[in-house]
């Protein structure tokens, strides 16, 4: 049997819940991971360095001694972010502009510190971790969707883009995942009152994500798609939640938001 070529592989916001899974899945196979965050630590197979998302030197500061290392990145899975809930009315507008900072640009100023030298290669991956959020958009949590249908849309033309290059790009679409992300989500409370189904709707969607898939289900995924030849730009995360990614392009829009509505 022929043994699978090792390959070199980063991923953001590998500290913790999906990133963490997905380190140590492709370092169990042999590949040779490198974890970018603010407060992750190295272990067996895996190498931490230090990366802040919104901050373009840290970034290139890590490609850099990455590529002087190894010459080359095969696999960039834009893993890292975090989650902000509350009405859009009383967001602040910091607090939004954070969230697309770290979820929507992080991702983007990563890729386009690796994209050169794949482009050079004329080969490689990059997957983005989007989110079913990103299909329907969740009351109260509207910068999340918002950021994640921007990951997807940045996704589909940047895999047009980089075709020639022999550069294959996607996304991967969760649901509900048990990971720390639930209790690192930056809650606002401020409009509860003209607002009452808010604290109702935040509840609901933690107690769902709590009882979610692991995120070694997810790792799983990710490494699967990594070693497809032959890739879709979009992938969705869990069974039931294919289902719903279904039924939103076929049932009528007016219906589906209400449904999603009633759900939270």
């Amino acid at each position: 049997m022929k043994k699978a070529k090792t390959k070199v592989v980063v991923v953001t916001g590998g500290s913790s819940g999906i990133g963490l899974s997905t380190v140590k899945k492709f370092a169990s196979k042999g590949h040779i991971v490198y974890e970018l965050s603010r407060s992750g630590k190295s272990f067996d197979g895996v190498t931490h360095l230090f990366c802040d998302v919104t901050k373009e030197e840290t970034i290139q500061n890590a490609i850099k001694q990455i590529i002087d290392e190894q010459g080359h990145i095969d696999v960039l899975i834009n893993n890292a972010g975090f989650g902000i809930s509350g009405p859009i009315e009383f967001t602040n507008l910091e607090d939004a502009k954070k969230q697309f900072d770290v979820n929507f640009f992080g991702s983007l100023s990563v890729s386009k510190a690796v994209i050169p030298y794949m482009r050079k290669e004329q080969s490689g991956r990059i997957i983005f971790i989007s989110s079913v959020a990103a299909v329907f958009s969740i009351p109260f949590q509207a910068f999340y969707s918002a950021c994640k249908s921007a990951i997807n849309s940045l996704t589909l033309a940047l895999a047009n883009e980089l075709r020639p290059f022999h550069v294959k790009v996607c996304a991967l679409m969760p649901g509900d995942v048990q990971t720390g992300f639930t209790s690192a989500r930056e809650k606002s409370t401020v409009g509860s009152d003209v607002y009452p189904r808010l604290e109702k709707s935040v509840s609901s969607m933690e107690r769902d994500e709590k009882n979610g898939m692991s995120p070694e289900k997810m790792a799983n995924k990710i490494y699967k798609i990594s070693s497809k030849s032959w890739i879709k730009p979009l992938y969705v995360g869990g069974a039931k939640y294919k289902l719903f990614c279904f039924l939103s392009k076929i049932v009528p829009t007016k219906f589906f938001n209400w449904v999603v509505g009633k759900l939270y």
